[in-house]
């Protein structure tokens, strides 16, 4: 139950913080204490739908105003042209400002771009230039701009290393303030979705320590998978990079290992949750695991050529790692599909965790490829996040069976200690019958058989102190008897029991005694139930617990018999409506001398148990105060005894 709490608080940790993510914008959205008046009535937003492109060829000078008699290539949301020709070092970007005098302190947004270095000019007047010396290309421009009544023109100039440069939403026109609030309440979920992920990671590696050898590696590979989840999506937020351009490099290494651990981690994390059950998956990740630590020396060796390794790199890094990450997604799918139709449950959770991760990733990736490039990919987080919460849940559902499972060995040490004491006792008690039984049993006879001799005299006085004496003895004998049954069984001849005839026979005998004290047995037996054995010995079994349901119903007591066949053993269930037991009382049935009756010896119960045991049964008793109780007795059937009972074991008279 520890593991299981400990489980539960990152998860709460993790439902604050996305409480924290749903109320924070809301926040933001606010406006500030020195900002009231200026924000009471804010003019609305506008869009500028349309852009003109004109790409930079690599052999281009640096200007401040793109060539004058350039061919202009129209652009929107639905065609953004941000793709790079092959000769083209970046692009410049023609706007056409409408009038501004309606904003307080206008601003120009444009909340998706690709760039590395941008610079915004108006007839050849720099009014803003951004540059970073980092590798991350997506960010955005919000440039302060001048209240004016008329239309103005802005040329921005971006250049870029990559495949892409360019807007990949159209710029908005607004206040300067409420843009950057309206482009931080965008942007912040995904960042907070990252954190929360490492904010859970973290507390389930300090919780680790708290599990058993056998469940932290389990527990390990997933705080590996969150761990590495969460940095992705946090490295691939443009916040970080906006607000901290210092720790950038730190990011872009963050991204990069955590691409390379994720993978191996999710692969050693299917590997336990399928038991092992797939050797060649269990060495493909090892290899996979091998190649990531090659991936890791790669990636240092480029930041230490300061990019020189760069398309060596790539081919590592993205090509690789892509085919990679390719064939394990498709063969984890596969084999939790079999696992499926076998009937595993976690497999059935990790096909569902999988199926939204993959369905997400090709929506993002159909998008992408649909929209010319320009579409920036999200819904993989989501598919993230459903891939790790199924994986909880299947960590969850494997901590949980080692918990019952642990509970079940705890019952079933306890019930065998309880079956060693019993065994014990018993030794005990035939040994001591052995030595005094024989030694008590003849004086009693002798002494009975002068008490019958005197009985035959005429003294009316001492005829009702004989009778007395005489059924005391008798009852010293039943005693001893069954002692005797412990200490000397005799060899009786085994054979086949039809259990059909002998409870048949059994209701002869035992109906009108359940009907005497106003109850009544029910016999309900399958036919061709055969076992090997003693009927008479069966047979005094059965009669002892029929009696002691007798003895404990009230008025219209009902004692039900049921025989039958439960895979490969003959099954009889007792069952009576009686008074029932207590658990102290049910740990102590075949104790000596111990009965819930007021004249029981408590030997007929153990009698019984030992008949039961020398043939090869089993007997199970459940009770419940005020309800009732019900035993359970199990034989092999006849045609699945593997060994013959040995001369060794014989059946108590």
């Amino acid at each position: 139950m520890r593991t299981l709490r400990l489980c539960l608080f990152p998860a709460l940790a993790v439902l604050a913080l996305l409480a924290g993510w749903l109320h924070w914008p809301s926040l933001l959205s606010a406006a500030e204490p020195g900002d009231v008046a200026a924000s009471a009535a804010p003019a609305a937003r506008s869009s500028l739908d349309r852009w003109q492109v004109l790409p930079i060829p690599a052999d281009a000078t640096p200007g401040t105003a793109p060539p004058a008699d350039a061919d202009w290539l129209d652009a929107e949301l639905r065609e953004p042209r941000v793709e790079l020709p092959k000769d083209a070092q970046g692009i410049w970007i023609r706007l056409r400002v409408p009038a501004t005098e309606q904003w307080h302190r206008p601003g120009l947004l444009a909340g998706r771009m690709y760039s590395r270095h941008v610079q915004v000019y108006e007839r050849g007047v720099l009014l803003y230039e951004s540059s970073r010396g980092f590798d991350f290309d997506q960010g955005r421009l919000l440039v302060p701009l001048d209240a004016k009544p008329q239309e103005t023109v802005l040329d921005v100039r971006i250049l870029n290393k990559g495949e892409r440069a360019g807007f990949l939403t159209p710029p908005q026109l607004g206040e300067f303030d409420e843009l950057d609030r309206t482009y931080i309440r965008k942007e912040l979920p995904s960042l907070l979705l990252g954190v929360s992920l490492v904010f859970l990671a973290a507390i389930m590696f300090i919780c680790s320590s708290f599990l058993s050898r056998r469940q932290r590696g389990f527990w390990i590979s997933l705080c590996l998978i969150a761990l590495s989840a969460g940095l992705l999506i946090s490295a691939y937020s443009p916040l970080l990079y906006l607000y901290f351009p210092d720790a950038a490099q730190v990011f872009l290494a963050c991204f990069e290992l955590s691409l390379f651990t994720m993978f191996p981690a999710l692969g050693y994390f299917v590997n336990e949750a399928l038991e092992r059950k797939s050797p060649p998956f269990q060495r493909f990740t090892r290899w996979q695991t091998y190649y990531s630590a090659f991936g890791v020396l790669c990636f240092v060796a480029y930041r230490l050529s300061d990019g020189q390794l760069h398309a060596f790199y790539d081919l590592v890094s993205v090509v690789a790692v892509g085919f990679l990450i390719l064939v394990q997604m498709v063969w984890i799918s596969i084999l939790s599909i079999a696992h499926t139709f076998q009937g595993d449950r976690q497999a059935r959770i990790l096909s569902l965790g999988l199926l939204a991760f993959a369905v997400s990733s090709a929506i993002d990736l159909i998008l992408f490829y649909g929209s010319g490039k320009s579409y920036v990919l999200f819904l993989w987080k989501l598919g993230i996040v459903a891939l790790i919460f199924s994986l909880v849940v299947i960590l969850a559902r494997r901590v949980s069976s080692d918990y019952k499972t642990l509970v079940s060995y705890s019952k079933q040490l306890e019930q065998f200690n309880l079956s060693l004491e019993r065994t014990e006792k018993l030794k005990i008690i035939s040994d001591l019958a052995a030595s005094v039984a024989h030694e008590v049993r003849n004086p009693l006879q002798v002494t009975r058989g002068f008490l019958q001799l005197l009985s035959k005299k005429e003294d009316p006085q001492s005829q009702d102190y004989i009778t007395i004496a005489v059924s005391e003895l008798d009852r010293a004998a039943e005693i001893i008897t069954d002692f005797l049954t412990f200490a000397k069984p005799d060899l009786e001849m085994i054979v086949k029991i039809d259990l059909h005839e002998l409870l048949e026979q059994l209701d002869l005998i035992m109906g009108p005694h359940a009907a005497m004290h106003g109850g009544r047995l029910v016999i309900i037996s399958e036919e061709g139930l055969e076992i090997m054995g003693s009927p008479s010995k069966l047979k005094q079994a059965l009669i002892n617990l029929i009696k002691n349901s007798v003895e404990a119903f009230g008025q219209e007591g009902i004692i039900e018999l049921t025989a039958r066949a439960e895979g490969g053993e003959a099954v009889l269930r007792l069952k009576d409506n009686g008074e029932g037991m207590d658990e102290e009382q049910l740990a102590k049935l075949g104790v000596p001398y111990f009965s819930t009756k007021t004249k029981g010896t408590g030997l007929g119960t153990m009698v019984t148990m030992r008949i039961i045991e020398v043939m090869n049964g089993s007997i199970d008793f459940r009770s419940e105060k005020g309800k009732g109780t019900e035993v359970t007795i199990r034989f092999p059937l006849t045609g699945q005894i593997v060994s013959e009972m040995t001369d060794a074991i014989s059946l108590p008279d």
